[in-house]
């Protein structure tokens, strides 16, 4: 498939690159999640949640997302949060593997990786930031003194900690301190699955 360099392709086409390169099919439900993430990304609208069943790749069509959003901005600083930092980090993990591979991304990949570690990375960007392009941080963590403009919440719901109304409740705390990290008109997307009737997703 060939595309241009010089002009930024949308959402779905980026996504059709990358399923052709790594020789994958493109599901209709995939389709469908990437239009909703980028008319999410374009509207004034600027919290998202996406509901799936699981093993649905909804993690992956967002890591991809957020790849792209690196190809449309290269100076936005995202936020991978999860229950913990190991899924965290996958997520992140995901995200640097496609920079590394997608034909469209090798503006962005730095000529010296000094900053490109499991749990965080830098692309070639024009701003001096002192946060990292991508970081993945686990629920607890302390990441006050960050800022991102995008904060993904990727899976920060699980079985071990929303089995009680207190568990519920704290989870619920630690994540309002995430209003104290992303910038204002920042970008949140809650992706996962409800593990309980109570749950955090419940809108």
């Amino acid at each position: 498939m060939a595309v241009s360099k010089t002009k930024k392709v949308d959402f779905i086409k980026f996504l059709r690159v990358w399923c052709k390169e790594q020789s994958l099919k493109l599901p209709e439900h995939h389709k469908k999640i990437a239009k909703w993430l980028e008319d999410l990304f374009y509207s004034d609208n600027r919290r998202g949640l996406l509901l799936a069943f699981r093993s649905s790749g909804k993690s992956t069509i967002v890591g991809l997302f957020c790849s792209w959003l690196l190809y449309i901005n290269p100076n936005l600083r995202i936020l991978v949060v999860a229950a913990d930092t190991i899924l965290a980090k996958k997520m992140v993990r995901n995200i640097k593997r496609i920079v590394e591979l997608h034909p469209l991304l090798e503006d962005i990949r730095p000529k010296k990786k000094q900053e490109w570690a499991s749990g965080s990375f830098t692309i070639e960007r024009s701003l001096a930031l002192r946060d990292p392009s991508v970081m993945a941080v686990g629920l607890g963590a302390n990441a006050t003194g960050s800022r991102a403009d995008v904060i993904i919440c990727d899976d920060v719901e699980v079985p071990k900690n929303c089995d009680t109304y207190q568990k519920r409740f704290d989870l619920r705390e630690k994540l309002t301190e995430l209003n104290f990290i992303l910038v204002p008109k920042g970008l949140q997307i809650y992706i996962g699955t409800p593990h309980t009737l109570d749950t955090i997703y419940k809108v």
